[in-house]
Parts: structure tokens; sequence; C-alpha cells
């Protein structure tokens, strides 16, 4: 839900998507001879044959996936810090994402995208430069890593081609309209002024006529890899919530107490929304439901467990009754700059990897924050040695952020701290941050970056459906056959 991230992501994550596949954490260290089976035919023999060829796991269209394969994976997930309750579910987990991996690379290749030898050297040399080593040193620690040079090569030419064939299907499927983005901004108007016509909470909805529902969430994130154990024990805090949910306690409040239990759960209301705005679980989970009351179970999606709240419904206005419609000299109001609070902020980032433990982060930076709170040392100072962040030149300094600029977990807590005041560790996706606010103004959000947030910020809520939409189809369309994959490999190759 974010436009621009922009700052911390650019610093932070200007290659990100390449520098995953660089030295201790491959997450896509496979078998050497991969490349071949992505594209080779398999010769018409019996499924017992197959099984004995390298050890088959699962033939993919014309292509196949060895055990090899899904043992590679699993340990490269498992030098990152993935925890494996069920090995059997995980095993079938990983077996999975190599067949949409696999499907997704053969209709790339049908597509002609492709990576030249020269465009992956300029990108490794670009990686290693980021990395603020030479190139020799850059290949020392990639084979220190378990993984030879050449098959390194190999697996960051399938992710650029991934994430070119993914951003180029996906982006086309997701369509945003003018209408679509003036709506955004008026009602994000609203919500930062508390001005603005809205309907009454709980107009009556017109038969048939069309309505916005006001939606919170409490999110419990689990990785669709995980083992049942994991999965059952989301799914039972999930329930607990929901049953909370249901007594006389403020949905928000419930969230909150629960995000401080566990920083991994997030809450949050997503404010009026047309059913199309939704996504469909989630409309599917409350189409039924009042204003006022929990969904009457917990919705499961690919990212983890909702529990869900019906805040509000309320008519359109276009379709309200007289009475209820938006003054005139409201609903012509044209779009204007609004006036809003910007934070200048600094931080220390330190990033998750494998082998480096969230306690150990907020360990370190619980340190570097007693220092500066004691004044033996400098937030700019420390920021230079320490943080993992382009902005650790300048001091750490991320310049001036207007709402929305910044993931959520940075900004909500970046909002509560006074100026000079440093934060407790707070983790994000990029990892774990110390923040200093230095200092706040007024300011205005102008017409034309109102514009961008609204289409990047529906074009972010747009895509995790049309990704899934995307991968649902690829994979009803292949022709998938599952051998054995139970069985490790039974020799090296």
């Amino acid at each position: 839900m974010i436009f621009c991230k922009k700052h911390l992501k650019h610093s932070i994550a200007g290659v990100l998507v390449l520098i995953s596949s660089v030295w201790f954490s491959s997450s896509y260290a496979q078998d050497a001879n991969k490349k071949s089976g992505a594209t080779s035919p398999i010769p018409a023999i019996t499924d017992n044959k197959v099984r004995n060829i390298d050890g088959v796991a699962a033939v993919v269209n014309t292509g196949f996936i060895t055990r090899k394969e899904i043992d590679d994976r699993i340990a490269a997930l498992q030098k990152q810090g993935a925890k494996i309750n069920d090995g059997a579910e995980f095993r079938k987990a990983v077996l999975e994402r190599l067949i949409v991996e696999k499907i997704q690379l053969q209709n790339a290749d049908q597509e002609g995208i492709k990576v030249t030898n020269k465009e992956l050297d300029k990108i490794i040399g670009d990686i290693a430069a980021k990395n603020k080593v030479g190139l020799a040193e850059f290949k020392a620690k990639v084979i220190a890593s378990g993984i030879s040079f050449e098959r390194y090569k190999e697996n960051l030419r399938e992710d650029i081609v991934l994430t070119r064939f993914r951003e180029r299907e996906v982006d086309a499927r997701i369509k945003i309209s003018d209408a679509e983005v003036d709506n955004f901004i008026t009602e994000r108007a609203r919500a930062i002024t508390g001005k603005g016509g809205q309907p009454p909470r709980s107009a009556p909805v017109v038969s048939g006529g069309p309505e916005e529902i006001d939606v919170a969430q409490i999110f419990i994130p689990v990785d669709a890899g995980a083992g049942i154990g994991a999965q059952a024990d989301a799914k039972k805090k999930a329930d607990a919530l929901l049953l909370a949910a249901r007594g006389d306690i403020d949905f928000m409040q419930l969230g909150e107490m629960a995000a401080k239990e566990n920083p991994k759960i997030k809450f949050q209301e997503l404010g009026y929304r047309t059913p199309d705005r939704l996504p469909q679980i989630f409309y599917d989970a409350v189409r039924n439901v009042g204003g006022g009351q929990t969904a009457k179970v917990v919705v499961k999606s690919p990212a983890g467990f909702h529990v869900l709240k019906v805040l509000d419904r309320r008519v359109l206005v276009a379709s309200a009754a007289p009475q209820a419609e938006a003054p005139p000299e409201v609903a012509s109001t044209p779009l204007q700059a609004i006036p809003i609070t910007q934070t200048l902020s600094r931080h220390i980032l330190l990033r998750t990897r494998a082998g480096f433990a969230d306690q150990d982060a907020e360990r370190r930076l619980q340190g570097y924050r007693d220092q500066v709170r004691a004044k033996t040392a400098d937030f700019a100072d420390l920021a230079k040695k320490f943080s993992e962040d382009g902005s650790a030149a300048g001091g750490g300094e991320l310049g001036w952020m207007s709402p929305g600029d910044l993931v959520p977990e940075f900004e909500q807590a970046m909002n509560r701290l006074q100026v000079g005041e440093v934060s407790n560790p707070v983790k994000s996706e990029f990892g774990w941050h110390l923040i200093q606010v230095m200092d706040r103004r007024e300011g205005q959000l102008t017409i034309e970056k109102q514009r961008q947030f609204a289409r990047a910020a529906i074009r972010e809520r747009k895509y995790e459906q049309a990704y899934q939409d995307w991968i649902r189809e690829l994979r009803d369309g292949a022709t998938v056959k599952v051998l054995n994959a139970d069985d490790v490999a039974t020799s090296p190759r």
C-alpha cells in the first residue's frame, strides 16, 4: 500500500531481486543439469523407467524436476533459516513452487524472453559494485557459499527471466481507471483532513444499489511452505482473535494488543471500498455480514490468516437518497493540494539474513539506542559505521517524508516519536531499523504526487490477486505428473 517506500526502498533494495541470489542465501541452488531438463523433451517411456532417470520427481510439460533439485532448494531454504515442522508437507510445498517456476520459465522461453551473456555479465558487475568488491573477490565469495560460479550465473539468469516475465504478464492484467484514482484521492483527502461530505455511517443501502464496505482486518502471517504445525498454530491464534473480536472490545485495539504480543501480526482498517476493490476472498467472507459484525470464519490466503470485521456498510453517494447526497459544493470541488505534516528522519538498518537471528538484530540496535540516549555516541556516526543501507554514507538520513512514503511499520513507529527521540528496534520487510526523528514541517501533497501515490497504491492492492489468477491459469494449463517426490535423491550428481 505504499507509493514510494521510495527513499527507503530505492536505497535498500535497488537490486534486491538480483542480490537475493548472491553468496550465502542462494535460494535457487539447484542441480547443475537443470537447464537442459527445462527444455529437453521427455522420451515416451513408462512411469517406472522415468522414476529411475536421475531421480525424476515430476514431469512438467516437456521438462522435469528431479528429487535432487528439491533437496537443493530445501537445503538453501534451511540456510536462510526456514523452519520445517513437517518434512513431508514442506517437501510437497517446495516441489509445487519448483513446478510453478518451471512452468513460468517454459512459457517465458516460448515468449522469447532471454538474458544474453553480455547482459548477464553487466548485471553481475553491477551487483559486485553494489557490494563494493571486485569481480574476482565476488566470484570467490560465491564459490565459498557452496555453489559454482557457473551455476550461480544460471540461477541469476533464471531469476531475471522470471522477474521480467511476471512483471510483463501481471502488469498487463492490472487496469486502473482515472475514476479509481480520483476516488482514492478523495477518500485519502478525507482521511487526512477529516473533511469532505461523507455519507453518514450506516446509511441504508438501496436494494440492489451499489455500496461501499469499510472492512478492518487482523492478519496473522504464515509462510506458504511452513509445516502443518506452524499452519495450525497460526490458525489457532486467528480463531482465538476472531472469538475475542465478537466480544465487547474495539477491533483495532484488539489488533494492537495482538501486534504487541507478536510484532509479525498486522492490523489495519481498509477504508470504504466497493466490492470490486476488495480482495475476492475478503468480499466472499463479508458479503452478508452487517456493519459492526465480524466475518463468520477466519479467511485463509496464501500469505496467512485474516480475521475480518465489517465496520460499516454505506450506499455510494450517487445511489443514496436525495437527503444523503453530498452537498453540491463538496461534490463539485476539484482535486487540490492537501496540507500534510512531513518528517525528516534517519535510521540504522540491519538486514535479515541467514545466521543472523531477530534477537541478535534487536540486541545490537538496542545497544546503539542506549548509546545515543546516554549521549556517548552520535546517531549519524553509528549509522555510517553499522547501517546496511545506502543511506549510511549520509548518516542514515532519509530526507523529508510525506505520509505514505515509507513502509507502514517504519512510518507508524516514526510518527510516534517526538523530534530528537530514538525508537525501539522496528522490523519491516527490509530488516530491523533504529529510527530518529530530526525535524517536522508542514507541507502540501501536490495533485501530481497524489495521483502517483494513488496509482501505485491501487496497483499494489490489485497486484496480488492478479498474480494469483495468472499463476493459477498457468498451472491449470500445464501438464504435470508427480512421480516420486517423497524420497531424497539416492546419489549426488
